[in-house]
């Protein structure tokens, strides 16, 4: 899957989780958010979310740690 970690108006970041087959470029002309912060490939791995990867048409690169902490937070069980 492809994802794009936006900041929220509040300022907190907000994972967008989408298919391959749309591109980061595309997705992010639809969000509603300012700024975007980082985006790439997500996969589950064993030891939990795995990300990498960016795109250079927006500029942004996975930061791989950060990300999957971001991720593994909006798809916590509540």
């Amino acid at each position: 899957m492809n994802y794009l970690i936006m900041e929220d108006f509040s300022g907190q970041p907000v994972p967008f989780i989408f298919p391959r087959r749309v591109d980061h470029a595309d997705m992010r002309d639809q969000l509603p958010y300012g700024q975007a912060l980082s985006c790439g490939t997500v996969e589950l791995g064993p030891a939990g979310f795995v990300c990498s990867g960016g795109n250079a048409e927006l500029g942004l690169r996975a930061r791989p740690a950060a990300d999957a902490a971001v991720i593994t937070e909006a798809l916590r069980t509540r």
